[in-house]
């Protein structure tokens, strides 16, 4: 249910362009698309943002054709950190590129890894790693382009989630929680990353069976997990959540995702479809670490605004941007 990386054309941002994009520990910065974004002081918002994202193109494109209300809109999400999603063929030069960038500006990277093998049930998002051998490798690579620099890493969202609900066949499960446990033990061992499993949302029908999962897939060696990644579930309810989960797993921090949750979840429509592109929602809470529990290390936003879950409502693929579907993210306001 998140994006697809098999036909994600705005996964090459790395080369020339981002690398040399302006990355001082100033407040602005230039991308090539030529529209500058402004970052919040790093107290507040320790995260990278990218100045050449689909966002920030999107805010060039609109200026350059005198769109000036539609570009401030849309500059509402170019000027937040979101996360950068590391795709299958490329992983260290991604990664590298990534945390390279936020070093420069005094930053960290926010990534997020979803490569798991049988990943997302054959659904919008399939795909992932060939085989377990396959994974290794590139969770390998990401760490490799990660080096001692700062990042924090959402770890495989559903991918527990699907061994729970019945979607992954029995046979790839403790496999999975092999992978699991030991990209855990891999991106801790680096010295500046951040490890968050995912862990579902408030929404989720039967939470008290993720506690057991999240065990054996190695969160006690992770700095925590990531609950609400791609969906809309509200901020309060999200912390409660979380809270429940954390009892549960020796009192594990974890972070939330608020891209989407500004109105909270989509209530109509067939319930099996009411996370893909649904109608009526906005952005939620910034990115920030100064959060409402102290169990709560962050605000992310993981899933990227304006980014389509996939081919439903008249939407793109899966990770594609979705410019009229960004704008009602984003409503005028009076």
């Amino acid at each position: 249910m998140f994006e697809n990386w098999g036909t994600r054309a705005s996964v090459v941002l790395l080369g020339a362009a981002l690398l040399t994009a302006g990355c001082s520990s100033g407040g602005r910065e230039e991308g090539a698309g030529g529209a500058p974004v402004t970052r919040r002081p790093a107290s507040a918002d320790p995260y990278w943002v990218n100045p050449d994202g689909n966002a920030a193109r999107q805010v060039a494109a609109y200026e350059k054709a005198g769109k000036k209300t539609e570009a401030a809109r849309i500059r509402r999400i170019a000027e937040q950190p979101v996360g950068e999603w590391i795709g299958p063929e490329n992983p260290e030069r991604e990664a590298r590129g990534y945390t390279e960038a936020a070093a420069r500006a005094g930053r960290t990277a926010l990534l997020v890894l979803y490569d798991i093998p049988h990943r997302d049930c054959g659904q919008y998002s399939r795909g992932g790693a060939a085989d377990g051998a396959a994974y290794r490798a590139w969770i390998g690579g990401v760490a490799r382009g990660i080096g001692d620099r700062a990042a924090t890493v959402v770890l495989e969202p559903d991918a527990l989630l699907h061994l729970v609900d019945g979607c992954t066949p029995a046979e790839f499960h403790e496999e999975r929680y092999d992978l699991l446990r030991g990209a855990v033990a891999t991106l801790t061992s680096l010295k500046n990353t951040k490890v968050y499993l995912d862990a579902g949302n408030a929404g989720w029908g039967q939470p008290d069976q993720i506690f057991q999962p999240l065990k054996s897939a190695g969160v006690a060696d992770a700095d925590g997990f990531a609950v609400n990644v791609s969906n809309f579930y509200s901020t309060e309810d999200s912390i409660a959540y979380g809270k429940r989960l954390a009892a549960e797993v020796g009192g594990k921090h974890f972070v939330i995702d608020t891209s989407r949750n500004g109105n909270g979840p989509y209530t109509g429509g067939a319930p099996e479809e009411r996370w893909c592109n649904p109608p009526g929602r906005a952005l939620g809470q910034p990115p920030t670490t100064k959060t409402a529990d102290p169990l709560v290390d962050a605000y992310l936003w993981v899933k990227r605004p304006g980014e389509s879950d996939g081919e439903c409502k008249g939407g793109p693929r899966a990770g594609a941007w979705w410019p009229e579907y960004a704008l009602k993210l984003t409503p005028q306001t009076p």
